[in-house]
């Protein structure tokens, strides 16, 4: 859920995935571990927004809401910029099989077939995890939010994606895949 800022008071939560700027000053804030913070900003008129955005949200389709938000504004795609944040890659996101075709389907309305052959499962699992390797893939949630935002039509120029991993990078990140700590980062944007 999408919510405007201004009904996200000092000493309240609100419950959403999405804060959109609707005051002037205002600073956005999201809350995350190993899910994306991607931030938006109308260069013209100076609207802003922020997305807590992982697996289910992708699957959601909650780029495409956020940015629906911005069209009732009248903002163009071109000046729209957008800014994916720090957060778990690739490499250390694991999920089984039926997790993954299950989000091609939703995400890219296509079915998948996943064979991997010995040399890439040895690849892709070349870490310490005590999981079935075989029965588990990669899924990269910021190459995903990456193509769903240009099937909005937003100009590749207009994004960056960071690779920073949120995993990976022990002293920078909390994550909660990596040792299942209740802390999080805090991400902000201004108006």
């Amino acid at each position: 859920m999408i919510v405007f800022g201004s009904q996200s008071q000092e000493g309240s939560n609100t419950d959403a995935d999405g804060l959109f700027g609707n005051k002037c000053n205002q600073n956005l804030w999201v809350y995350t571990a190993d899910c994306m913070p991607i931030f938006f900003a109308d260069k013209r008129t100076r609207n802003v927004a922020a997305l807590h955005c992982g697996r289910k949200g992708l699957e959601k389709k909650i780029i495409n809401n956020m940015v629906n938000f911005f069209d009732n504004l009248g903002t163009s795609r071109n000046d729209l910029l957008v800014a994916i944040g720090p957060s778990i890659s690739k490499e250390h996101y694991l999920v089984d099989k039926m997790t993954l075709k299950e989000f091609y389907r939703k995400v890219e309305n296509k079915k998948i077939t996943i064979n991997l052959t010995k040399t890439e499962k040895d690849h892709c699992f070349s870490d310490s995890n005590h999981l079935e390797k075989q029965n588990f893939n990669q899924l990269d949630l910021k190459r995903s939010a990456y193509r769903q935002l240009l099937s909005e039509n937003i100009p590749n120029t207009n994004i960056d994606v960071s690779n920073l991993c949120t995993y990976k990078l022990k002293n920078e990140f909390n994550s909660w895949r990596r040792n299942k700590t209740i802390l999080r980062q805090w991400n902000f944007i201004c108006s």
